[in-house]
């Protein structure tokens, strides 16, 4: 019996996303050439093909594997009403656009699902950086240059949030919306040692224990965060609003309000 019989739901679909998100990644780095020649949205955010060529590969991934399950997408979905599915997919074919434009590497292609307003299952790839992060009942951290063409499961780590050392928490920051609230909260909780990165990274770094907390004081999207968070959730982190409640996801418009993403439960302060 092969180990693939073995998983449960919520594993099966974290490595599918992965498998997804890779091959649209491989869209993306075949794309990047026109990154310097970006089209700009209602909202004048910036969209590349890229984008949009790794939202068609995605969705019509999800259709032929998930036919029975909703979709939202940031590149088809914008400003849709939220889904009336306990069940349904958030994707953002590549998060960290301005990054992508600028040429840097921290841009991701993402992927998850939301049962019941969390995020259960999850896939976040940095096609440039190599690394392929998953979360469902465990997470997982895989890089992709070990597996030779063919992805293999068989390759990939598993990945946890670390208890915060005695000398203070690592904060991971925004690389491109670094902000006075956001200045504030990290010097009210007497966090100096910043880690700056960008697009839903930040999840990931503190999943796999090089940071602690991720305090997002500004807009986001539901998509933008998802499968981010369910990799932080299945490596032992939480994602809560500024009360200490978890974010959840179908909200009015899939607007996210401020959050903090947190590697450990123990003495979590507001």
């Amino acid at each position: 019996m092969s180990q693939e019989l073995h998983l449960d739901e919520f594993e099966r679909l974290a490595r599918l996303f992965g498998l997804i998100a890779v091959r649209a990644g491989e869209v993306v780095m075949n794309a990047r050439v026109d990154a310097c020649r970006p089209d700009y949205k209602a909202d004048g955010s910036p969209v590349t093909a890229a984008d949009l060529r790794a939202d068609e590969l995605i969705r019509s991934c999800l259709e032929r594997n998930l036919p029975d399950l909703p979709v939202i997408s940031e590149e088809t979905c914008p400003g849709a009403s939220p889904s009336e599915a306990e069940r349904f997919i958030l994707v953002d074919p590549l998060d960290g656009t301005k990054e992508f434009i600028q040429g840097r590497d921290e841009f991701t292609i993402n992927i998850a699902l939301i049962h019941g307003g969390s995020p259960v299952a999850g896939a976040v790839y940095a096609p440039a950086l190599h690394r392929l992060y998953m979360g469902g009942t465990n997470a997982y951290k895989l890089d992709t240059r070990a597996s030779e063409g063919t992805l293999s499961f068989s390759k990939m780590h598993p990945i946890e949030v670390r208890v915060a050392p005695p000398e203070g928490r690592r904060a991971v920051v925004s690389r491109s919306h670094r902000d006075a609230a956001t200045k504030a909260w990290v010097e009210r909780h007497g966090i100096t040692d910043l880690r700056p990165s960008g697009s839903s990274l930040k999840f990931c770094v503190i999943a796999e224990g090089e940071a602690d907390v991720y305090p997002r004081l500004a807009p986001t999207m539901e998509w933008d965060t998802a499968a981010g968070h369910a990799v932080l959730l299945a490596a032992g982190g939480t994602v809560t609003d500024l009360d200490g409640c978890p974010l959840r996801y179908g909200k009015l418009n899939y607007r996210n309000g401020d959050f903090v993403a947190w590697g450990t439960h123990q003495d979590v302060p507001k």
